[in-house]
């Protein structure tokens, strides 16, 4: 009896090759190549300064490369502008809340949605609404809500998109263990739904809850990429993430 054929890999949602961008003598991304893989759930990790805030703003679009490429679903995205990605199916959720304060929850929701996800990203949008305890704050003015409800708020404005991969820059800076945790959970629930998450975060105690692969980036460059396991294992990440010695 013969085996049959292989299966065939699986083609990356996302990929990097060779991505680079300098600021003056600053090579604030160096050469990255990144493999991202459909449902995948990774988190982002390094320094202050290494990089990964300039990494989502050139898969974002926000930025150009000096080189290399940004291929998602099998196109070559590296020059579309920031909206053409959107309708793509990338979104990013800033490090900053970037909400409309003066309007409601609502009108923030109604701006937001896009055609993409039908039906599919409406109940999507309506269960983070739901987890978040942002359901019953439609008529509020975004500019009321708390800090942690600013920012969960800002992550249902891009899920309202209907995204195929969200970019998460630090979604629990300034938020409390009890609002962090919850986050978790709910980066967990977005994963188990279909979504692709990129996730840069400084909480080691939220990377711990929710990474499936964690990658390192030091000085621009990948410098350690695997399970959460193995990263924490890597004496050289110890020393240059942990401090240690």
């Amino acid at each position: 009896m013969t085996a049959g054929p292989a299966p065939a890999a699986r083609e990356p949602l996302l990929r990097t090759e060779g991505l680079t961008k300098a600021f003056g003598g600053i090579r604030a991304v160096d050469d990255v190549s990144l493999a991202v893989a459909p449902g995948e759930l990774r988190c982002l990790i390094g320094p202050n300064g290494a990089g990964k805030s300039t990494l989502f703003s050139l898969l974002a679009g926000l930025q150009r490369p000096d080189s290399g490429r940004i291929v998602f679903k099998g196109e070559d995205v590296t020059t579309l502008s920031p909206f053409r990605r959107v309708r793509r199916g990338i979104c990013l959720k800033f490090q900053t809340t970037r909400i409309y304060r003066g309007l409601t929850v609502g009108e923030n929701l109604t701006i937001a949605r896009g055609p993409r996800g039908g039906a599919r990203a409406g109940e999507r949008l309506d269960w983070a609404l739901g987890t978040l305890g942002l359901a019953s704050e439609r008529a509020r003015p975004a500019g009321e809500l708390s800090h942690s409800h600013q920012q969960w708020l800002e992550v249902c404005l891009a899920l309202a998109t209907g995204p195929d991969l969200l970019l998460l820059d630090e979604p629990t800076a300034g938020m409390t263990p009890e609002e962090t945790a919850l986050t978790a959970e709910f980066v967990l629930g977005l994963a188990g739904q279909g979504i692709t998450v990129l996730v840069v975060e400084h909480d080691m105690a939220f990377v711990r809850h929710i990474a499936r692969g964690v990658t390192v980036l030091h000085y621009g460059r990948i410098f350690a990429d695997g399970t959460l396991q193995e990263i924490e294992a890597n004496q050289e990440v110890r020393r240059i993430y942990l401090g240690e010695q």
